[in-house]
């Protein structure tokens, strides 16, 4: 089984949003991820489907692959955080807000999965047991059960409570 990963550092994103992104990708064959990242309008899409496609080259350069690139999927991808760019942004009266800038490493794995091949086996011939099990009479106590039962028999309707009538007060004046 063939695995590979890329990695994309110092992308200018929070790893949160680009997560949000990777969520919708993992698991997935490479061509249908390709697809999703298409039609998600994220402006980190474009990265991610770089790195992506990174992947995809770099499993079809290692050695044994198979040469379909249809059986790759995305096996794992994810993003860390990387250090963040600390800015001033002058604000009123001499003070200043700081201004956080983030990075993110985005790393995709994708692997190749594994052929299944089935083996032809004859189907079993149908054996008797069957056919003498549907000639028994079934007994008559699941279906009197089954009509007995009627829905919400067992539930009872809680009684309603209806509050007196109090007598307003009168203020004094």
């Amino acid at each position: 089984m063939i695995e590979a990963h890329a990695t994309a550092k110092y992308v200018r994103t929070s790893a949160q949003k680009a997560g949000l992104v990777l969520d919708l990708i993992r698991g997935r064959d490479v061509n249908r991820a390709l697809a999703t990242l298409a039609y998600t309008p994220k402006g980190i899409v474009g990265e991610i489907a770089k790195v992506l496609r990174s992947a995809i080259a770099n499993a079809q350069q290692r050695e044994g692959f198979g040469g379909d690139v249809d059986r790759l999927y995305v096996k794992a991808c994810y993003a860390n955080q990387g250090p963040s760019m600390k800015r001033v942004r002058p604000a009123p009266m001499g003070r200043a807000f700081r201004v956080v800038k983030r990075t993110a490493h985005l790393t995709v794995h994708v692997a190749e999965r594994p052929v299944e091949i089935e083996l032809a086996t004859p189907e079993p011939a149908p054996q008797a047991d069957a056919a003498k099990e549907s000639a028994k009479p079934r007994s008559a106590k699941p279906a009197a059960r089954a009509k007995s039962a009627k829905p919400g028999a067992g539930k009872r309707a809680a009684p309603s409570r209806k509050k007196a009538a109090t007598p307003k007060r009168s203020r004094k004046k």
